[in-house]
């Protein structure tokens, strides 16, 4: 029996443009330059105390000519990002009838900062929101599926769980949750009808 849905975020519930394209329109810096340095940062401060996500930036921005404070630069980063209000509704229906609803999430400190202020949702729908930075432990390793479970008395089987990702999938599928790649809300829905 399902008691429990669990839902990455970004892509999910929240969505941007590509950073990597928008950096390319308004700052001229070349995806293949861009990338691998996004990736790089983000493999840092995703885990807790990496410090200030900006410091590993600077020296980037500073080589690329891109003169932004630290305020400009998450400005710019966040400012773009929107809720997906289809998405929003299906988590609203959920826990009206009374499931358990979790956000599991790779993310840095300023960037949660940010959702905590602007994202109301967040706190009004669900019953916690695992950020990576906060458990240690990014969507890659067991443990990161493992926490929601063992902190809510859950058992793998009673978990759906929905990511963009399907590394992701795959891994909470070897873990015994079932496990479903996120494409758009309406298969959101088809899949919860089918098992809840």
């Amino acid at each position: 029996m399902i008691k429990t849905i669990i839902f990455d975020l970004n892509g999910v519930f929240i969505r941007s443009p590509k950073l990597s394209d928008r950096f390319r329109d308004k700052f001229n810096v070349l995806e293949e330059k861009f990338l691998p340095v996004l990736k790089e940062i983000m493999a840092k401060v995703r885990l807790p105390n990496a410090g200030d996500t900006f410091s590993y930036w600077k020296p980037y921005l500073e080589k690329w000519g891109v003169n932004l404070s630290k305020e400009d630069f998450f400005n710019f980063w966040f400012s773009a990002e929107r809720e997906v209000p289809e998405m929003i509704e299906i988590a609203r229906g959920l826990k009206n009838e009374g499931f358990k609803i979790f956000i599991l999430s790779n993310n840095f400190a300023e960037r949660t900062a940010y959702y905590d202020k602007n994202f109301s949702f967040l706190k009004e729908l669900f019953g916690k929101v695992y950020y990576s930075w906060q458990t240690g432990f990014t969507k890659s390793a067991p443990e990161a599926y493992k926490i929601v479970l063992s902190e809510n008395g859950l058992k793998p089987e009673e978990c759906i769980y929905f990511d963009d990702s399907k590394e992701n999938v795959e891994l909470a599928t070897s873990l015994g949750i079932k496990a479903f790649i996120f494409e758009e809300p309406e298969g959101v829905v088809s899949i919860l009808r089918k098992h809840i």
